[in-house]
């Protein structure tokens, strides 16, 4: 990804798993503003769409877990890699 290609939410990996998708964005993008985008560019096809974005760990959540937490983007530190649920 060159850098005029970068757009704020920049969908990385279309499907992990059956309910989850990684995205790279600007590291001031909103939740609504990713959730947006994956569902105009990548439906879920749920009826519900992608609904939520994992920030932050929550005990007894099977997915906001450690593992699953924004990261720093190795090539543009800037902006952050989130998982996307469904």
């Amino acid at each position: 990804m060159t850098k005029e290609q970068l757009k704020r939410v920049v969908i990385l990996r279309a499907a992990i798993g059956i309910c989850g998708m990684q995205v790279c964005t600007a590291d001031d993008a909103t939740d609504k503003e990713i959730l947006e985008t994956c569902n105009r560019e990548n439906p879920s096809g749920t009826s519900s769409g992608w609904g939520a974005v994992i920030r932050e760990a929550v005990s007894g959540d099977l997915f906001a877990v450690k593992e699953n937490l924004p990261v720093k983007c190795a090539d543009y530190p800037a902006r952050l890699h989130f998982i996307v649920l469904c």
